[in-house]
C-alpha cells in the first residue's frame, strides 16, 4: 500500500503545485491513500476529495496547525512552536471553519508587520523599501494561506536574494512576527470537536517546528509527550522525510506501547517532489481505511 498523509498544495497554503497536479502525480505513482494538509487552511478540502474520487484514490481530510507549547523544564518555560496534523474531521464544522478564518486574517496582518520590519533592514542596506503594492503582489501569488515562504519567493523575484534559504537567513528570521497563539489544547478541541483525530507532526524534525527546539534527546521528547500531551493527541507522525530510522523506530514503538495511532508522510511542498518517497508500513494506511470504512481493491479503486 502506498500512502502519504502529509502533503501541501498551492491551492491551500505553500505548496508549489495545484491540487490537480498533485492528484495526477499521485495517480501516476499508484497511491492508495493520501491527505492534503495545508497550513491553517481547509478550504481546498472539498476539491481534494472530489479529485481523489475521480482518480480512484482513498482520501483523508487533513490540515496542519501551528501550536504554541511550553514546558517548565526546557528553555526556562519559553514558548516554542510545534505542528500538529488534524485528519478525518468534518470540513464544515463551524467552530473549526471560523477559527481558521481568524488565523488567516492574522496571517495577513502578520505579513504587513514583517514587511515593515524588512523595510527597516532595507534602509540600513540602502535598498528600495516595499510599498503596499508589493504586499498586494505577494498576496496575488498566494492561492491558499499567506506565509513567510511566499514573502521569500517575492524576495527572490525582486532579486534581493538568490534562494529561499538566503531569504530566511538574511531577513525572515530576524524580521519575523509571532503567529497567533493556538494552544495544543485548543487545537485538539477544534479537531476533535469536528469529529477528527489529532497527530503530533514530525516530533524530531531537525529543520522544522518540532520538539528538537526543546531537546534533541528522543527519550526526553517522549517523556515530554507522555507528561504533557497524551490528553490532547490521538497519534504521532512517526514517518517523515526528515526523520532518521532511529526516530521512526523509537516513535513507532512508543505509539504502540501507549495505544496511539501512527501516521506518516513526506511533508511534500513539491520542491522537490517527495510524494511517496517515505516508506510507510501498510498497517498505517489500513488503520485509517478501516477506521473510515473506506476499502481499496487490488486495482487501487475506492469503493
Amino acid at each position: 500500500m502506498k500512502i502519504d498523509l502529509h502533503i501541501h498544495s498551492k491551492d491551500g497554503s505553500d505548496g508549489r503545485w495545484t491540487l490537480e497536479a498533485i492528484f495526477a502525480e499521485a495517480h501516476k505513482r499508484h497511491f492508495d491513500l493520501i491527505s492534503i494538509t495545508d497550513h491553517d487552511s481547509i478550504h481546498a478540502q472539498e476539491q481534494a476529495r472530489a479529485l481523489a474520487q475521480s482518480f480512484g484514490i482513498a482520501y483523508l481530510t487533513g490540515v496542519e496547525l501551528n501550536v504554541t507549547f511550553s514546558h517548565p523544564n526546557y528553555k526556562k518555560g519559553k514558548p516554542v512552536s510545534l505542528d500538529v496534523l488534524g485528519c478525518q474531521y468534518d470540513i464544515h464544522h463551524p467552530p473549526l471553519v471560523e477559527k481558521l478564518k481568524v488565523l488567516r486574517e492574522h496571517r495577513k496582518r502578520r505579513a504587513e508587520q514583517i514587511l515593515e520590519n524588512l523595510n527597516r533592514e532595507f534602509v540600513k542596506a540602502g535598498l528600495e523599501q516595499f510599498t503596499p503594492a508589493d504586499l498586494e503582489a505577494i498576496e496575488a501569488s498566494v492561492d491558499g494561506t499567506l506565509g513567510r515562504p511566499h514573502i521569500a519567493d517575492y524576495l527572490i523575484k525582486r532579486g534581493i536574494v538568490a534562494t529561499k534559504q538566503e531569504a530566511f537567513d538574511r531577513y525572515l528570521v530576524q524580521c519575523d512576527v509571532p503567529k497567533m497563539p493556538l494552544s495544543l489544547r485548543e487545537a485538539s478541541e477544534l479537531i476533535r470537536g469536528a469529529g477528527g483525530r489529532m497527530m503530533l507532526a514530525h516530533p524530531n524534525d531537525p529543520n522544522g517546528t518540532s520538539l528538537v527546539t526543546l531537546t534533541t534527546s528522543l527519550q526526553e521528547q517522549i517523556q515530554i509527550i507522555q507528561d504533557t500531551m497524551m490528553a490532547y493527541i490521538d497519534g504521532i507522525e512517526c514517518w517523515h522525510s526528515r526523520h532518521d530510522r532511529e526516530t521512526m523506530q523509537t516513535y513507532e514503538a512508543f505509539a504502540q506501547t501507549k495505544g496511539l495511532m501512527v501516521s506518516g508522510g513526506s511533508d511534500c511542498h513539491q520542491d522537490p517532489v517527495l510524494m511517496g518517497e517515505v516508506e510507510i508500513p501498510d498497517y498505517v494506511g489500513e488503520q485509517f481505511l478501516r477506521d473510515t470504512g473506506i476499502r481499496k481493491d487490488v486495482t487501487g479503486a475506492s469503493r
